[in-house]
Parts: structure tokens; sequence; C-alpha cells
């Protein structure tokens, strides 16, 4: 009876991941749809069919609940797997990759949602947008300058600034594109073909700037 009971798992605990997984789920859907005023943790909980306390014990407050709502739709589109190097694999492939999953993250209307709420309320919301660079985009960025910096040492790329090399190729990636839809204007909706082209010009460009002579070779 005893050792039944030793192998039993603690009673609850998948419970309380799926439970925490809703509340998550509940979050990245209210915060952009909503804003971050206009979500109660009363609305986050009836969401996600679990009580406010519930809430409250995975998530001290709503910012932090925010931040983790956030931080896991950023590791949904652009998981850790996704900044593994391979030095025998093609480098304009790796890089296409990281492109693709940055400009749908980047694109995608909770981002856009989000963009927009946080320079709406720029003057009254610094906290929040912290929050939010900390959660989402400074990770992103930290984890492909770290993929950077390991095809630096691999001898595939020659970057005395690492950090602001990733930073200019998000910016890139963004481009017209994202500009003209956080504009909200009525062309924004991208057609295949034309997200295609611009990420690869933008993989061209930086590669002609970043990779050493005999990688850029190899990658055209």
């Amino acid at each position: 009876m005893n050792a039944v009971a030793a192998k039993t798992p603690g009673p609850g605990r998948p419970k309380d991941l799926e439970k925490r997984a809703a509340i998550l789920q509940a979050a990245k859907q209210l915060f952009p749809q909503n804003g971050f005023e206009g979500t109660s943790m009363d609305m986050i909980a009836a969401t996600a069919g679990v009580s406010k306390l519930t809430v409250y014990s995975h998530f001290t407050d709503k910012e932090s609940l925010f931040g983790e709502a956030v931080r896991e739709k950023c590791a949904e589109q652009m998981p850790d797997a996704l900044f593994d190097v391979d030095v025998s694999g093609p480098l304009r492939e790796q890089l296409t990759a990281i492109a693709r999953a940055f400009f749908a993250l980047a694109t995608s209307s909770e981002s856009i949602a989000l963009n927009r709420l946080l320079t709406a309320g720029a003057g009254s919301s610094a906290k929040l947008a912290q929050i939010f660079w900390e959660a989402g985009p400074q990770r992103v960025q930290r984890d492909f300058a770290n993929f950077l910096a390991r095809e630096v040492e691999a001898g595939q790329l020659e970057i005395d600034d690492v950090p602001r090399a990733a930073s200019q190729f998000f910016c890139l990636l963004k481009g017209e594109l994202h500009a003209r839809q956080l504009c909200g204007c009525s062309g924004a909706t991208f057609q295949p073909g034309e997200v295609d082209r611009h990420i690869a010009a933008t993989v061209d460009l930086f590669i002609r700037a970043y990779a050493t002579k005999g990688q850029a070779a190899v990658s055209r």
C-alpha cells in the first residue's frame, strides 16, 4: 500500500498546470483585445474557467501576468530551438527561418494591437512598456545576438558589435510592411510573395554585410 502511494503523483499538480495554461491563454487573448486597463483579473478568470483566487495563486498581479503572457507568445513563435546553431548547415537557411518567425510574430494581430496600446498610452504606461520590452523584444534580440555570437566564433560571420547587428536585422525585417500595419493603412494585408521577397532581401543584405568572404560566396 505504501509502495503504491509513493508512486502516485502529488494531487492536483497536472490540474494546476492546466489551469496555469488556461490563464495564460485567456491573458494572451484579452490583453491585445481590451488593452491592459480594460482587462481585469476577473475577466481573465472567467475566460480561463477558474476562480480569481486561482489566478492570483499563479501570478502575483496583473503586471506579472501581462509579462508572462508576452513571454509565452514570443516563445510560441520563436522557441529556443530556433536559435540553435548548425555550423554544418547553410547560414542563409538559418537566418531565413529566424526572419520568418520574427516577421510573423511582429505582424501578428496581437503584436500590432499591443504596440498601438503602448504607443497610445506612452506617457502613462512607461512601466508597462518596460515590462513588454523586457518580456518580448529584448528576450528575442538577446537570443538572436547569442546565435550571431556563436556564428562569429564558428567563423561564419564577422561582426564587431553583435548586439547592434541583431538590432539592425530585426529593424530591417520590420521595414515598411510593419510600419504600414501600425499606421492602419488599408493596403497593409500582405501577399505571401511580397513577404517572401522582403525576407529574402533582408537576409541577403545582412549576409553581404556580415558574412565572411567564403560564407558569403556559399550563401549566394
